[in-house]
């Protein structure tokens, strides 16, 4: 850190990004990616949009957003296109938190939360999980600030209901609910239908997971009009030109196969079933996920240990050190190969676990 470096953010932790080591080809389980490619006919377009990089891209999304609106049935001014869902995550810190209005978010939760709130300084409430994980929806009916749930959770994978984040809307007409959605593919549902009900619900997605298109950098936002004239008026004023050409075609390319991506992300859920089944069966408790990853933990091996035999042998997971969830390791799901694969190598750990204590 310089000597420049503000005094404000002199306490900042950023967030950590899941690994992407180059020593030694791995089986990559570690950061939700989908196994498959793209869309064909998202790598054509993105591959014709190129021609047009000496151009800024429309900042206003225009034939992307159309599509969009047809795809989630929602107006075009229900919806607005960013640089992953992170992006729009980080306007509504700066738009609906502040001084009066703290953030409200699980203590155990996607980690991006924390650093926008502080990035921002937002005063937050961290709301403890249960002892099972799953989310207490009653701290978040005191209508005292602005919500803030990945449904799926993150690294748990555990969903609440469409009734339940209903009730929580009904308890805040004060404030704005958001519901971040990036692991909406995967059988949870989805609270889309609602924001034309609830002017104060925002709903975000990510291209980067069920899509196929993680390096693309495509998110977006779903409420009424009037939450999302707020959110324009602040990418307008940090960067409207925030989505590129080549992403904007892909996204387009990606809509006109969406019966492919529901294909691959059926199969996705289908290799869950089948590892949550191989775990399971191996000693492993597992949470209840509705992702595309598993949470799990082996009462014969902690989650540090694991993490460390895989990747010595060439698989990536993650795990995550805070207390409450240390012992857990997540497991991005990926091709049937790829999880036949994780089993040989648990398999040789638990084995040599076993061979410990003969």
């Amino acid at each position: 850190m310089s000597r420049f470096f503000s005094d404000k953010y002199a306490g900042l932790q950023a967030y950590t990004p899941g690994e992407q080591p180059r020593d030694m080809q791995y089986v990559k389980l570690n950061t939700n990616e989908s196994p498959f490619p793209p869309p064909r006919a998202a790598i054509e377009a993105a591959a014709r949009a190129a021609e047009r990089m000496h151009l800024y891209c429309d900042p206003d999304c225009t034939e992307l957003t159309k599509a969009l609106a047809g795809y989630f049935d929602a107006d075009r001014e229900q919806i607005l296109v960013t640089n992953g869902s992170d992006e729009i995550l980080h306007f509504a810190f700066m738009a609906f938190c502040d001084d009066g209005c703290p953030a409200l978010f699980p203590d155990i939760t996607y980690g991006f939360y924390p650093v926008f709130a502080e990035l921002e300084r937002v005063p937050v409430c961290r709301i403890p999980l249960r002892e099972d994980f799953t989310v207490d929806p009653e701290p978040y009916r005191k209508n005292t600030g602005t919500v803030f749930l990945a449904n799926p959770n993150a690294n748990t994978g555990i969903a609440l209901s469409s009734d339940q984040i209903e009730e929580i809307l009904k308890a805040n007409p004060d404030h704005v609910v958001v519901i971040d959605e990036a692991y909406g593919d995967f059988g949870a549902g989805s609270v889309i239908p609602l924001t034309k009900r609830y002017g104060n619900l925002l709903v975000t997605r990510t291209f980067s997971k069920g899509w196929s298109m993680a390096g693309a950098r495509l998110g977006i936002g779903i409420g009424s009009p009037a939450i999302m004239a707020d959110l324009n008026t602040v990418k307008y004023s940090t960067d409207p030109y925030n989505v590129n050409v080549m992403t904007q075609a892909a996204g387009i390319g990606a809509l006109r196969a969406a019966e492919e991506i529901r294909e691959n992300c059926a199969r996705i859920v289908q290799n869950r079933q089948w590892t949550e089944g191989e775990l399971t069966r191996r000693g492993f408790t597992l949470t209840d996920s509705r992702a595309n990853f598993v949470f799990a933990r082996h009462e014969k091996r902690n989650g540090q240990e694991l993490y460390e035999m895989l990747k010595a042998n060439g698989v990536l997971v993650r795990h995550f050190g805070s207390k409450r969830i240390s012992d857990y390791i997540r497991i991005t799901i990926g091709s049937r190969p790829q999880m036949e694969r994780l089993m040989e190598e648990i398999d040789a750990a638990l084995a040599e676990e076993s061979g410990r204590h003969a």
